[in-house]
């Protein structure tokens, strides 16, 4: 039978640093997919990259085959030694791989539940399999319930309805440094969704304007007429610096976009005004020794987790609603998985039995000389036959669909009938 396993680290496992060492920019996951699925180990997989998780999801008939090619794969990037990455890998296999991605989708699992970033990560990450075609019947299937649950979870509970973010927190904590953020120049660095949410949260709080900083300049223009902003070219950083209260960053750069030698030139020139640096990226833009000058404050998205446990009670009550019906649709997606071995058998055992049946009416007819009317009749009766014959052993099997006797009552069956020969 196919297993499905599920390999991954998140920001419950490892920190940043680590997390930032395997992060896949959209091509390159369509690279990791086909190369995957090129291995005799895995006939489906799916990956997907966020700031907080990497995770592989895979179906194999190799289990374990599927779990040291995962592991090879998440290991090889930036030459990883594999014994440090070992330390905060989790598997999950079947049930619990299943779940854990229903509750990945339903953002039970996330820094922040009830974050809807997530769901449209997953569904991108969809996508890139397909693009990859490393997607099969079983993934599409399993990633098109996770994207029902999800729905399902968000309609039916109440997780969603506080105002509990990432982009929230990185607020909240500029509340904390500044007191009130009314007045506040920020520096938007990228175009990063969490991002670009914290800014509109800021514009809430009544900041004096926004400066747009990207590579493309064109890009960072429309995002600036979005907020009613002004945008900048990538060079004009350190300079925007002396301007700017708050720089938000979220780019998809290798290294860091800001870097201490940088910022302390700057520092000198506000004349004790702080500086607050919210880094949303990974790997990060924001050097973390820029912590270290006077009046300059980073957090980058682990430190987010302070705030953000701050404003969960209500949501984790909705949570438990939404474990539930994750429960009921795990059950459901196993049914139809372990379905998948029984089907080709009944299709199997009606085709044997039809092909013997068909040899022996046309001997028959043969040796009785029967008109192609009795033919036929004859052939309807066979069929009839057949069908009434194979019901119950067809109910039989179909309700194994969800014991561990199953895989025992399809190999009899198959072995009983010769299907395999």
């Amino acid at each position: 039978m196919v297993a499905l396993v599920l390999i991954g680290i998140n920001h419950k496992t490892a920190p940043v640093e680590l997390r930032e060492c395997l992060a896949f920019a959209p091509q390159e996951t369509v690279e990791a997919l086909q190369e995957l699925s090129r291995g005799p180990a895995v006939r489906e997989a799916l990956l997907y990259s966020t700031c907080n998780r990497v995770e592989l999801l895979m179906a194999a008939e190799d289990r374990e085959g599927a779990v040291a090619a995962g592991r090879r794969l998440l290991a090889a990037r930036n030459r990883m030694p594999q014994e440090l990455l070992e330390k905060s890998l989790y598997v999950h296999e079947n049930d619990e791989a299943v779940r854990h991605l229903f509750r990945v989708a339903s953002s039970l699992d996330s820094l922040v539940v009830g974050e809807p970033q997530i769901l449209g990560q997953i569904k991108e990450a969809y996508r890139q399999a397909l693009r990859a075609r490393s997607s099969g019947v079983i993934l599409n299937r399993l990633m098109h319930r996770a994207f029902f649950v999800a729905k399902r979870v968000r309609t039916e509970t109440g997780i969603g309805g506080h105002a509990v973010s990432v982009s929230y927190a990185a607020v909240e904590l500029g509340r904390k440094i500044f007191g009130s953020l009314e007045g506040r120049r920020v520096l938007l660095i990228g175009a990063g969704e969490m991002a670009e949410l914290a800014v509109e949260h800021l514009i809430r709080q009544r900041v004096a304007g926004i400066l747009v900083a990207n590579r493309t300049y064109e890009n960072g223009l429309d995002l600036a007429r979005r907020f009613n902003g002004r945008a900048l070219r990538f060079e004009d950083l350190p300079q925007a610096l002396a301007e700017a209260d708050i720089i938000l960053s979220s780019t998809g750069a290798p290294g860091f976009v800001l870097t201490r030698e940088q910022v302390r030139p700057v520092l000198r020139s506000r004349r004790h005004r702080p500086l607050f640096f919210i880094d949303i990226a990974v790997p990060r833009d924001i050097d973390p020794e820029i912590n270290r000058l006077e009046n300059a404050y980073v957090y980058d998205i682990d430190d987010l987790k302070g705030i953000v446990e701050e404003n969960l009670e209500d949501r984790l009550k909705e949570a438990v609603k939404g474990e539930r019906i994750i429960d009921e649709a795990v059950i459901r997606f196993r049914q139809w998985l372990e379905g998948l071995e029984v089907v080709p058998t009944i299709v199997a055992l009606h085709r044997k039995l039809e092909a013997i049946g068909e040899q022996e009416l046309k001997r028959t007819a043969l040796a009785r000389r029967w008109g192609e009317q009795d033919v036929e009749a004859a052939r309807r009766m066979l069929a009839a036959f057949i069908n009434k014959t194979l019901h119950e052993p067809t109910v039989f099997l179909k309700q194994q669909g969800h014991r561990p006797e199953q895989t025992f009552s399809v190999d009899f069956v198959r072995k009983l009938f010769r299907l395999d020969e």
